[in-house]
């Protein structure tokens, strides 16, 4: 039998709200004065943080929910924050009762957008039901669809993934040189995770490679001196011949490199001579 909250007057309740982010981190928060265990997942006690508004619907419309809080949690930093290591980060929140430890989810969703201002965080949170609004037909494209090595695709991501180490950053650049690639021109549109280090969990694309330098997409904070070990995957331009010369995998691709462009429908039949 399901409990029904808040049917008497004194309760024992206590909102939690839980944060899983896309390099495998889960935080929890509960608003009580001392740290809950259940789920499998130690809350922390977090009374500065609290779910602004939560707006649920009966219909398809997504729900709507905003979280607010003080930037004084070691768990919640403002260089996280800055860097995305929040973002789409899935988020939980919900209810539960501090001595018995029932919980009730509220609200289901991900991290939206995260602004910071004054010592204190805001996030906007997307609930699940926005997935309903996606157009799953798929729109024909001269390249590839599929995300290197991803469903579709059907390579074997192991396969194309090395392990090196990061041995010097150029900050004005935003680039690193690797040691243990031998072709870095591979790793152009591939990705970059970070095995340790103070950035360790967080992914870059590789935008450009020149020998053994590599410049990253997105900034990095790292030392200018220290090895680091990373984990990189090679990257593909999603074109056709180089599904087909390159891995051997044209029968896998999702695209229409063949199929006539927009341009066949302005042309107008010319004279013979």
């Amino acid at each position: 039998m399901s409990r029904i909250w808040f049917s008497t007057e004194l309760e024992t309740v206590a909102m939690f709200w839980r944060i899983m982010r896309r390099d495998g981190v889960t935080l929890g928060f509960v608003t009580h004065d001392a740290g809950l265990w259940f789920d499998g997942v130690l809350h922390l006690a977090a009374p500065g943080m609290t779910p602004s508004a939560i707006r649920r619907s009966a219909d398809l419309e997504p729900d709507s929910a905003e979280v607010e809080g003080a930037l004084s949690h070691d768990a919640i930093v403002s260089t996280d924050l800055a860097s995305g290591r929040f973002d789409d980060a899935r988020v939980i929140i919900g209810l539960v009762d501090w001595q018995t430890l029932d919980s009730h989810v509220l609200y289901n969703g991900r991290i939206g957008t995260v602004s910071e201002e004054s010592g204190k965080f805001s996030a906007a949170l997307v609930s699940r039901k926005a997935e309903l609004q996606r157009d799953p037909v798929p729109r024909t494209s001269p390249t590839c669809r599929s995300a290197f090595c991803g469903p579709g695709c059907n390579l074997s991501a192991a396969r194309f993934t090395h392990r090196a180490t990061v041995t010097s950053f150029d900050s004005n650049e935003n680039a690193v040189t690797i040691a243990g690639i031998a072709d870095t021109a591979q790793l152009i549109g591939g990705e970059v995770r970070w095995l340790e280090g103070p950035v360790a969990g967080s992914r870059q694309t590789v935008r450009s490679a020149a020998a053994a330098k590599i410049a990253l997409s997105a900034p990095v904070d790292v030392p200018a001196s220290g090895a680091y070990r990373i984990e990189v995957r090679e990257g593909c331009d999603r074109t056709i011949a180089t599904c087909a010369g390159r891995f051997a995998n044209a029968v896998n691709f999702q695209g229409e490199p063949y199929l006539p462009g927009n341009d066949l429908i302005a042309r107008y039949p010319a004279p013979s001579r």
